[in-house]
């Protein structure tokens, strides 16, 4: 495989977690987030590689702008939902030592 068959391969990745995120299949999200990281794996395992020409390099950065494109979208469309993780963990956490208190 090429480098940058590596790079389209994280790119769509990617961008099924995105999808994910624009339909709240947070399942999805955490799947195609593992197989993102272990595309992102295998390329670091390849050490340094250049890319070939100058049609290479430039789909390179075509593809990098994807990645960081579908990253800045999931992360917006994320927040909301971990705020609302973090509201519901401080709560329970709340509720435990309110429960400790009185036992």
């Amino acid at each position: 495989m090429d480098i940058i068959a590596h790079y389209a391969a994280i790119a769509d990745a990617s961008g099924r977690m995105l999808a994910a995120a624009r339909s709240g299949d947070w399942d999805s999200l955490v799947a195609a987030e593992e197989e993102c990281a272990r595309r992102v794996a295998t390329l670091e395992a390849l050490g340094e590689v250049a890319p070939r020409d100058a049609h290479d390099r430039h789909m390179r950065i075509v593809i990098l702008k994807d990645i960081l494109a579908h990253d800045a979208e999931i992360r917006e469309l994320t927040a909301p939902w971990l705020s609302q993780l973090e509201t519901m963990l401080r709560n329970m956490s709340r509720g435990r030592h309110v429960r400790q208190a009185y036992l």
